[in-house]
């Protein structure tokens, strides 16, 4: 298990939010971000304080659905100073470690995930912290060392939530015949996973797409293709954030490019 417990994500949170603002404080807010360069550092300052304020405002009011939050007298502009930004984010980072701090993990709370509780709030804002951290100090020009057991977490969540999960009860998943082995060389994690398709039909659209299948436990067959790599590494591929020069990938063609498929999409 990757898992961390609660008190360290709170803390890679409020540590990874300070370390964003502070690589930000001292740079241009027109420089572009490498990863979103739609944004630039203005724009990468405002998504994460309104993510710090959206995720906060749930846990305060457990709403069943965010709907209120479509509200703009509920939902503040965004600051035109920079400096407005910089102190918005701050005051809402502290909001959301302290409402974290005083909840139970397996609380009610809404979420998009078919996990609705404070606890995939914790952890999915500790990663969310965490990736924008990076973005921050890649425009800044001075990146920095991710902590591994924080990461392999991320490796875990991202092939889990963010490119697989359960799928809506409007589609299905239908796994594809071959098993990847994810071996994070660092931290001694491995994880398996099955690239699949999703389908269905929501809303008047049809979905028709690649998708993860995370297994539970090692399969007990040999893998038909190996990804491996320090969890920083794959971590910061995984999220778009890195090239895939520290890793290796062996094995079935066919497999690894199913797998690839299957995390292309871009998340910001």
């Amino acid at each position: 298990m990757t898992r961390l417990d609660a008190a360290d994500y709170r803390r890679h949170l409020a540590e990874d939010a300070a370390r964003l603002r502070e690589a930000l404080r001292g740079t241009d807010p027109a420089a572009r971000v490498p990863a979103c360069p739609d944004w630039d550092a203005a724009d990468l300052l405002w998504h994460h304080a309104d993510v710090l304020f959206f995720w906060g405002w749930v846990l305060e009011h457990r709403p069943e659905e965010p709907g209120a939050l479509e509200d703009p007298a509920t939902h503040p502009p965004r600051p035109s100073a920079y400096d407005d930004l910089l102190a918005l984010h701050e005051e809402r980072a502290t909001r959301l470690v302290d409402l974290l701090a005083a909840a139970d993990p397996a609380e009610p709370a809404w979420s998009w995930s078919e996990d609705r509780t404070v606890g995939f709030v914790l952890r999915r804002q500790a990663h969310e912290a965490l990736v924008h951290r990076v973005d921050a100090e890649q425009t800044a020009g001075h990146p920095s060392t991710l902590d591994p057991l924080l990461a392999a977490d991320g490796v875990a969540e991202l092939v889990d939530v963010m490119y697989g999960g359960d799928p809506p009860p409007w589609g299905e998943v239908a796994p594809g015949p071959h098993v990847v082995r994810i071996e994070l060389s660092d931290t001694d994690h491995h994880l398996w996973v099955r690239p699949g398709r999703f389908t269905g039909t929501h809303d008047g659209t049809t979905y028709d797409e690649p998708t993860l299948d995370r297994l539970a436990a090692d399969p007990g067959t040999a893998a038909d293709a190996v990804v491996r790599g320090r969890a920083a590494d794959l971590d910061l591929w995984l999220w778009g954030r890195s090239d895939d020069g520290a890793m290796t990938q062996d094995g079935d063609a066919e497999c690894l490019e199913a797998f690839r498929a299957a995390v292309a999409t871009p998340l910001d």
